[in-house]
């Protein structure tokens, strides 16, 4: 698998990354190690989860995998800090939250470092400035190689990059953003990729399916085994079954006919070589799943495929995103 640069840094990841949400909950330790091994002999090493995925269950299924498994030193480990379960109060990037919760992830992953560690979201209770301190202070003791923020907007991720920006040599500057990012939401595009291009900010892009729904495996119904049949993952799906959905996976489907692959293949090419993109993050439910996104790594999309998706996805933006002289 063909190895990127993990924004303006000298990390190199693979282009197509290997999510962990579901492991520990609906996905279990046969189905999580059968998908590490095809995903490491496949020459993937980008491998991203958080504390939070699964209750930490995520974390430590990841770990005891790489006892025995996969070797350490070949997978790019990337994991989130700073969501918690409290409902009054969502995200918490406070400087002891983060720290503490750093060390219990490297307890649960059983490794003494993270490749790259990302503030998951952006805490409006803290400081930013105490909130980026802890990623100074998890890079300066080796805890962590890389930094990086996840779900900041625009605006944040600027401020927080050019805070960064502003002492070379005592602040680390962050090597990415993970958001989501499809044909069905392209949202990043209004401002956070402009802002991580500029900046040399690499974009980890989550749900690079649609959710799933990019597949077309929702177009007639929903398959019991989905995750919009699922108890807990159909409210995260309902949001991409509408019309426009509807339209845009439609021309997934025509595109992928005339090359003769699948939607999903399509889909995934897509986003994997937007601009600023590193890797994708996609999430499997097996091997199998798995094995079918890997497959991606032979095709990339004619031009005139990428401008019929763009122009069929493409988002309403205007002022001030176009010079007002021309609206």
């Amino acid at each position: 698998m063909e190895q990127r640069h993990l924004g303006r840094t000298g990390l190199r990841v693979s282009r197509i990354g290997l999510g962990t949400l579901t492991w520990g909950r609906d996905v279990d330790e046969h189905d999580a190690a059968d998908m590490l091994k095809a995903f490491w002999e496949a020459g993937g090493t980008l491998v991203d989860t958080a504390d939070v995925y699964g209750d930490g269950e995520a974390e430590y299924l990841l770990g005891q995998l790489m006892e025995g498994l996969v070797p350490r030193r070949d997978l790019v480990i990337s994991t989130k800090a700073g969501s918690v379960p409290d409902p009054g109060r969502r995200f918490n990037g406070s400087r002891g939250h983060l720290l503490a919760a750093l060390d219990a992830s490297l307890a649960r992953l059983g490794t003494d470092h993270v490749d790259v560690w990302h503030v998951h979201a952006y805490d409006p209770d803290t400081p930013l400035e105490e909130t980026l301190q802890a990623l100074d202070l998890a890079v300066s003791s080796g805890r962590a190689r890389y930094a990086g923020v996840s779900n900041f907007c625009g605006w944040q991720i600027a401020k927080a990059a050019t805070w960064q920006l502003a002492a070379p040599g005592s602040r680390t500057r962050l090597a990415s953003t993970q958001l989501e990012y499809s044909l069905l939401q392209r949202g990043v595009e209004r401002e956070v990729l402009p802002a991580a291009l500029d900046l040399g900010i690499g974009l980890l892009p989550s749900s690079p399916l649609g959710r799933g729904v990019l597949t077309a495996k929702y177009r007639n119904s929903t398959p019991p085994d989905s995750r919009g049949a699922s108890e807990h993952l159909a409210p995260f799906v309902a949001p991409y079954l509408d019309e426009t959905a509807t339209r845009i996976v439609d021309a997934v489907r025509t595109a992928a006919d005339g090359l003769a692959v699948t939607p999903l293949q399509v889909a995934l090419a897509w986003v994997r070589d937007r601009p600023g993109v590193a890797a994708p993050i996609v999430g499997a439910r097996n091997a199998q799943q798995l094995t079918a996104a890997l497959s991606v790594e032979a095709l990339s999309l004619p031009d005139e495929i990428c401008r019929a998706l763009d122009d069929v996805s493409a988002p309403v933006h205007r002022y001030p995103d176009h010079d007002w002289s021309t609206l």
